[in-house]
């Protein structure tokens, strides 16, 4: 049986060896933003794009009821078939786009998220408009405040408010003191 050989360690330019690498894995905190250097650039996140029957429609919802400023927009032969968004809060930004004669406009699987601090309050506007509410706002088992609606597509949006635990991991043992529930069932 041969015997494994040493790897032999090569020295610098200056003649020198280099110092031994040590590798310590260092918990992040919970909320600090990690980055993956793929070497082509960091990864931002843009916008969201909706498909819509009626751009016009949703633009309505969207700036009217949820309060989005309108960055820009397109006509087509008269017709609104796009418009780019801010959201009232933050750079944060959607944009509209007609979908065309029978392509489905529903999204299994997304939901659009958007956090606003007087939730209840911002609800009950909401509701004053006529606008209906799928669930009205209530304390989820991890610590954020939750309401659910539809936009005029369908679209499902949680309104929310997070707070100073939004970029934190959740909150599950506040969640039960304050619901007073098992969460283990």
């Amino acid at each position: 049986m041969k015997k494994p050989m040493a790897k032999k360690v090569s020295a610098n330019r200056n003649g020198k060896r280099p110092a031994k690498r040590t590798v310590v894995k260092q918990r992040r905190p919970a909320g600090t933003k990690v980055s993956v250097n793929l070497g082509i650039g960091k990864l931002t996140f843009n916008h969201a794009m909706i498909y819509v029957k009626d751009v016009g429609r949703a633009l309505c919802f969207y700036r009217d009821l949820l309060g989005f400023k309108l960055i820009e927009d397109f006509h087509y032969e008269g017709t609104p078939v796009y418009a780019r968004m801010c959201a009232p809060g933050g750079d944060g930004t959607i944009a509209l786009h007609h979908a065309g004669p029978g392509v489905s406009v529903s999204s299994d699987g997304v939901r659009l998220y958007f956090e606003v601090r007087d939730l209840d309050d911002f609800c009950n506007k909401l509701q004053q408009k006529g606008f209906y509410i799928t669930k009205l706002p209530r304390m989820m088992p991890w610590g954020w405040r939750h309401a659910y609606l539809n936009d005029p597509d369908g679209h499902e949006i949680s309104l929310y408010w997070a707070g100073e635990n939004r970029m934190k991991k959740t909150m599950m043992k506040a969640a039960r003191k304050t619901l007073n529930i098992d969460l283990k069932s």
